[in-house]
């Protein structure tokens, strides 16, 4: 098995202020996109942004995005389903009738930051089952051990087909620290099959993203889930977060996935166009 590298340049918290290289309109992502993908990146998960630079679920925006990046790369797309923590559910779930290989499903609300991420459990459901009818595979975000327990629920309920696919979201204040103990944790748990990834925001993201590949797990890199290249630099785009991810992987001696590769593993139908 090769490790699959998905890029996330954007994010729905950070702006430019907190870093200029943000790509936040449709060109800046899809030109940060394509750079990632030369770089080694199969799957692009995408943050959508208006005119004004605020978390949008325009279907218009994600269209365009979409568009824009299929023009320079064959990379898989993911949209989030979570988009950003003032925009309502509602208009989040209808992202997925764009029928992306593959979208977001967040199973639980939460304290984030600050703020409240909604994800309500009837929402959840009809979105879950929207998603298998139209053939998108979730990507299920789980920031604590509930939200696995409750994913584990959606699929005994018929609402999720295995294998399942998890990202292990580590370090954002509402959910898990941080730390190799829960990352652990958390993999110890994951049903028989299941592909993941480890998401550490912040300061640990490195180092987390070192112990997820050593476990067998594929990763994440980008403006995302950290600002900085190291510390006290900020990151010029998600290009050298992605090549580091790549350069981390085959010190381990892992391959790293190509499109077509990530398709295979992940199970995803080849959709023309």
């Amino acid at each position: 098995m090769s490790v699959i590298i998905t890029v996330a340049p954007t994010g729905p918290i950070a702006t430019k202020q907190d870093n200029p290289m943000l790509p936040t309109q449709p060109d800046e992502i899809a030109d940060q996109v394509a750079e990632a993908y030369a770089g080694g990146a199969s799957v692009a998960h995408l943050h959508l942004r208006d005119r004004d630079d605020r978390p949008t679920a325009d279907l218009d925006i994600a269209a365009r995005t979409v568009e824009l990046i299929r023009e320079r790369c064959p990379i898989l797309v993911q949209l989030s389903t979570g988009v950003g923590l003032t925009v309502p559910f509602e208009e989040r779930e209808r992202l997925v009738e764009l029928r992306p290989e593959m979208a977001t499903l967040n199973p639980c609300s939460m304290s984030f930051g600050e703020g409240e991420f909604r994800n309500p459990p009837a929402g959840v459901r009809r979105l879950a089952a929207r998603m298998r009818e139209l053939g998108v595979k979730p990507e299920l975000e789980i920031y604590d051990t509930g939200h696995l327990d409750a994913c584990l629920r959606l699929r005994d309920e018929g609402l999720l087909a295995e294998p399942l696919q998890f990202s292990i979201v580590l370090g954002v204040r509402g959910g898990m620290a941080a730390t190799a103990e829960n990352l652990m944790t958390m993999v110890r748990r994951l049903p028989a099959g299941a592909a993941w990834q480890v998401i550490a925001v912040g300061r640990a993201n490195l180092e987390l993203t070192a112990i997820g590949l050593a476990l067998g797990g594929n990763c994440r890199a980008g403006l995302e889930d950290t600002l900085y290249l190291r510390k006290g630099e900020l990151a010029p785009g998600s290009a050298p977060l992605v090549a580091r991810a790549a350069a981390l992987a085959r010190d381990l001696d892992l391959a790293v996935a190509d499109v077509h590769g990530a398709r295979r593993q992940l199970q995803l139908p080849h959709r023309e166009g």
